[in-house]
């Protein structure tokens, strides 16, 4: 069996079908194996040109997407806002003109604002620039990146040799922390439920409002729940995935404190008893180490996959890069 990758940018992961998602996790796997080489690079995109387009501070992120890109020979420019001509007031269109006249292929791009990726990518297919746009974060919309690496991290954790969607079928998923100002949460409602998995979003009230109910595409498997109280919500959790507070989004005073906030929605061992045997813990990072999580669990081998996220990134991208870069219609076999 053979699926035609199609799919000329990735902006996000609403409408993404299962066959991309099993075609997305092979490829990784795939190139997980080139990373554990002695020579670690490919010539797939050789000649070729991403440009990361950085409009807010990233060290994970852009880093993993840099790498990827060398690990697939292609040629890397960064942009750097501080020291760009959008201080001179050049608009973030022209800026992305200017790079594509370089002879950008692939523009990776993060901004504060949702909706910048989109409407570059847009502008480019206007233009019939051929260039692709891959959303490496935007505003409070989306990271599939992000998502894409925890599922290839959690699939890998159930099937080391063959990572794919059925593992998750059924398991009990948590996600906790800062919900509303999250675009990792809302991408993981998608890629989680599209595997069968029940996701069940805990947090503060202000911090979870009743309208992400609503989040989970209507094509996917998966179940969503919204709770406020942590013990109901860890019952026979498999994984625990906490989120970073993003105190630079918030507007509003929205928490008492945050030594109030770990003890009532920080995962320690003490809070992971209701959870089942084994339990995994994540974060996309940065941590806020003990508010989010306490610093024992984190670094804890036995329960945190925080370590494995990074390394998954590399791979996830580099899968993600190829893809889009080597649009040519052959099959990618299944």
């Amino acid at each position: 069996m053979a699926f035609t990758w199609t799919r000329h940018h990735i902006l996000g992961l609403e409408d993404w079908q299962r066959e991309e998602y099993e075609t997305l996790l092979q490829t990784a796997s795939s190139f997980r194996e080139v990373l554990s080489r002695r020579t670690k690079k490919v010539p797939a995109l050789q000649g070729q040109v991403v440009t990361n387009l950085f409009f807010e501070p990233s060290t994970r992120t852009r880093s993993s997407f840099e790498l990827a890109a060398k690990r697939l020979s292609a040629d890397v420019l960064n942009f750097a806002p501080g020291s760009s001509s959008l201080t001179k007031g050049e608009t973030i269109l022209d800026t992305a003109l200017t790079y594509v006249a370089m002879g950008t292929d692939i523009f990776v791009i993060r901004h504060q604002q949702a909706g910048v990726p989109q409407t570059i990518a847009r502008e480019m297919d206007r233009l019939q620039s051929g260039v692709s746009i891959l959303n490496a974060g935007d505003g409070q919309h989306e990271h599939p990146s992000q998502a894409l690496l925890d599922l290839f991290t959690l699939c890998c954790l159930l099937d080391d040799e063959r990572p794919r969607l059925e593992l998750l079928q059924e398991k009990k998923i948590v996600i906790v922390g800062d919900i509303v100002h999250s675009r990792v949460a809302r991408s993981n409602i998608s890629s989680l439920t599209a595997a069968g998995a029940e996701v069940h979003l805990v947090a503060p009230p202000t911090l979870l409002p009743a309208f992400f109910t609503g989040l989970v595409p209507a094509h996917n498997e998966g179940k969503l729940f919204l709770h406020h109280d942590m013990d109901t919500a860890l019952i026979n959790a498999d994984f625990v995935m906490t989120l970073r507070l993003q105190k630079e989004r918030m507007t509003a005073y929205l928490l008492p404190s945050l030594r109030e906030y770990h003890q009532r929605f920080g995962i320690t061992r003490d809070r992971l008893k209701p959870c089942r045997k084994g339990v995994k813990v994540l974060h996309p990072g940065p941590v806020n180490r003990g508010v989010e999580i306490s610093s024992d669990l984190m670094d804890d081998p036995d329960f945190s996959l925080i370590s494995q996220q990074v390394t998954s990134g590399v791979a996830v991208r580099m899968a993600l890069l190829y893809l889009i870069g080597n649009l040519k219609g052959e099959g990618v076999p299944l």
